[in-house]
């Protein structure tokens, strides 16, 4: 089951190209429909609830979410659309969308695959790791598809972009069902979905995401190795505590996770 409409794909990255490079606050691109409603609304339907199964949880003051970066266990529906996102055709549109050429996709999903987050959730702004903690590969693009059906603003969930310096979000965007967003991973790259999410019980803000690495990476965007590295808000508390669980994730420690045996 093919989920993306190859036929002009690379046309289309090649007319969005400057507007990726462009973009404010960071290279970026938002595209709706990228994929056949139909066949995604199955993946959607086959995504499985927060007591499906036994999720990563995140729970701690900077994020509240699920994650599953095992597709081995997910439906076939789900599995297809992960498959296509590492295919060579998808892997070519995105070198052609970036300008980033030699992209390597992560078979293991480290910090990828499907994230999902229950009403009062959030991620907090950051930037992530800049390189794979294996393959020590340079983190260069960041893919992430939502699978929101019917979602009102009023729900919240908005992914936020901030600019460089962080102090205001530059564009904030909507998590709605077939939304691909597509940037590039580097240090200013700030983004998270910082605000509690307001979604009706029952409900939840449910996306995938891939990532792709190069070997090596601009002299340009080179820094030491680094994980995750949480932002502060200006309108967020000066919180000595919270200061320093960010300075802790930045020194390389995992964010509390813990499976549930659901």
């Amino acid at each position: 089951m093919v989920v993306l409409a190859y036929d002009g794909l690379l046309g289309e990255a090649a007319a969005l190209a400057p507007n990726f490079r462009a973009a404010e606050p960071f290279p970026h691109a938002v595209i709706d429909g990228l994929f056949d409603d139909e066949k995604l609304s199955r993946a959607v339907d086959a995504f499985p609830a927060p007591d499906a199964m036994a999720w990563y949880q995140y729970d701690n003051p900077l994020e509240r979410k699920l994650a599953m970066p095992h597709i081995q266990s997910l439906a076939p529906e789900l599995r297809t659309v992960f498959y296509e996102l590492h295919s060579p055709r998808f892997i070519r549109f995105v070198e052609a969308l970036t300008g980033i050429g030699g992209l390597v996709p992560d078979d293991d999903l480290v910090g990828a695959g499907l994230h999902q987050i229950e009403p009062g959730g959030h991620l907090d702004v950051h930037v992530d790791s800049n390189h794979h903690p294996v393959t020590m590969l340079d983190r260069r693009v960041n893919v992430l598809v939502f699978l929101n059906r019917d979602w009102r603003p009023g729900y919240g969930g908005h992914l936020e972009l901030w600019d460089s310096a962080m102090t205001a979000p530059v564009r904030r965007i909507l998590p709605v069902f077939n939304r691909t967003v597509i940037f590039a991973s580097t240090d200013d790259a700030n983004h998270g979905h910082p605000e509690p999410l307001a979604c009706p019980p029952g409900r939840s803000r449910k996306s995938l995401a891939v990532y792709f690495y190069t070997r090596g990476r601009p002299e340009r965007e080179r820094s030491a190795p680094h994980s995750t590295i949480y932002k502060r808000r200006p309108q967020d508390p000066d919180d000595d505590e919270l200061e320093a669980l960010r300075t802790q994730r930045t020194r390389g420690r995992l964010a509390d996770r813990t499976t549930a045996d659901r």
